[in-house]
């Protein structure tokens, strides 16, 4: 089925990159890595085919690349020395987010190809989308989670 015949795939598309947007700008605030998958996700949402332009691609090889290898050191980091669940242990939250820019910079990458995607990567990108909204919201409403955070965690949102 052409792009075309699809305007509830491309309006969800855009809407999953628009929310992947503001996350990463919102987390932005916290760690300066979430500034270019908040720019980059940005141009998608405004104009898919943009994951064709080399220099977007490039910039997204690259931070890919970083957030890996970081993410690898980040779960040795754990395995060695974690001692609560994953969401209580600071590296672990910065692990899920960078899990989370290589997942959701993976997904766009195919947007040259079929800007619009099929039902599976619409379905997949709504799924990551809404992940850091439900975690949020999760970590918002339990206030035992919260509590063994240190300062600077419990007063952001």
């Amino acid at each position: 089925m052409a792009p075309a015949a699809r305007p509830w795939a491309r309006a969800l598309w855009r809407g999953c990159n628009g929310l992947m947007a503001a996350f990463f700008a919102l987390a932005a605030f916290v760690q300066v890595v979430y500034a270019i998958p908040a720019v980059l996700t940005l141009l998608v949402g405004f104009n898919p085919l943009v994951t064709g332009n080399i220099i977007w691609r490039s910039v997204s090889a690259v931070h890919v690349f970083l957030c890996v290898a970081w993410a690898v050191s980040l779960t040795y980091y754990l395995l060695r020395h974690g001692q609560q669940s994953l969401l209580h242990e600071e590296e672990g939250r910065e692990l899920s987010g960078l899990v989370i820019i290589t997942a959701w910079m993976s997904l766009c990458r195919s947007s040259s190809k079929n800007p619009v995607g099929g039902r599976i990567q619409v379905a997949i990108a709504i799924v990551i989308a809404l992940f850091p909204f439900m975690s949020w919201v999760y970590i918002y409403v339990n206030k035992e989670m919260r509590s063994s955070w240190p300062t600077h965690c419990k007063t952001v949102i």
